[in-house]
């Protein structure tokens, strides 16, 4: 059963390697805890929301016969990190596979928020994914070993647009920081990957009240399933692959805009997005 403490023993178990997957309760970052699992990771749940946590580290124990254990942690809160890695150390968990995947988005424009939001919001996206980064990667880098999956998005691929007006630069900032982390632990054993997921079907749209907007916008071959992007992302880690963006129609798309000339990227992309923005 799923707890915030050091759990039974036992040779099988000691054998297995470990995931550790951030905003784990619900959408990607569940879809990465059940192939991981599904893989033979025992698997570490953290997220805010316990009751989620505990429902879905009893389904991947009842399903994947492994180890899943849940620590409860806000990542908005400056401790978090340090808090996620001392329960770690105290259940004697090493982690192998780091999967940096919470994450949400700050709806209004830029100039209408309060700095308090937007820098929680970097906390959360940015600061955050660093720090635990930071903490864990020397273990992985002495025992000679590990992966590192950061859960970025297509956004960071394409121009940017009104609206959500950090999220698409947080998520440039994780593929450029990826990317310099994998050939700072090249020849090391640790394999770093920037997974870019575009439309999936998840909560996100439905907890920033654009769910119809956007399904109305975004052709429905556009969308891709949560467990499909884990699966493409979790392949990419263990092929080295320092960037991938989940679906073939994402990839062209993403190409697409490599190809066109950035001032009409841009104004095609705005006039997509229109309709899908807050004011």
């Amino acid at each position: 059963m799923p707890n915030d403490g050091a759990t039974r023993e036992d040779d099988t178990a000691a054998r297995r390697p470990t995931a550790l997957v951030t905003g784990a309760s619900a959408g990607i970052g569940a879809a990465f805890a059940r192939e991981c699992a599904a893989r033979g990771f025992d698997v570490v749940l953290t997220a805010r929301r316990r009751d989620r946590l505990e429902a879905l580290a009893r389904e991947i124990e009842s399903r994947h016969g492994v180890r899943c254990q849940v620590i409860v942690a806000d990542l908005v809160e400056p401790d978090a990190c340090a808090q996620i890695v001392t329960a770690l150390e105290r259940a004697h968990l090493a982690v192998d596979l780091l999967v940096n995947n919470a994450g949400y988005a700050v709806t209004r424009s830029y100039a209408r928020t309060s700095w308090d939001e937007q820098a929680a919001f970097l906390q959360v996206m940015v600061t955050a994914v660093c720090e635990l980064t930071h903490r864990l990667l020397p273990g992985m880098l002495a025992r000679g070993h590990g992966h590192i999956v950061n859960v970025s998005s297509l956004s960071a691929m394409l121009p940017g647009v009104p609206g959500h007006t950090l999220y698409a630069a947080s998520k440039a900032f994780l593929v450029r920081f990826s990317e310099a982390l994998a050939v700072e632990t090249r020849g090391r054993g640790v394999h770093v990957c920037a997974v870019c997921p575009g439309m999936t079907y998840t909560e996100f749209h439905d907890v920033t009240g654009t769910r119809t907007a956007v399904e109305a916008a975004v052709p429905r071959f556009m969308w891709m399933q949560a467990d499909e992007v884990a699966r493409e992302g979790l392949d990419a880690v263990m092929a080295g692959r320092l960037v991938r963006v989940p679906g073939s129609a994402n990839r062209g798309l993403e190409r697409l805009a490599r190809m066109l000339p950035r001032g009409l990227a841009y104004r095609l992309a705005y006039g997509a997005t229109r309709k899908m923005r807050k004011k």
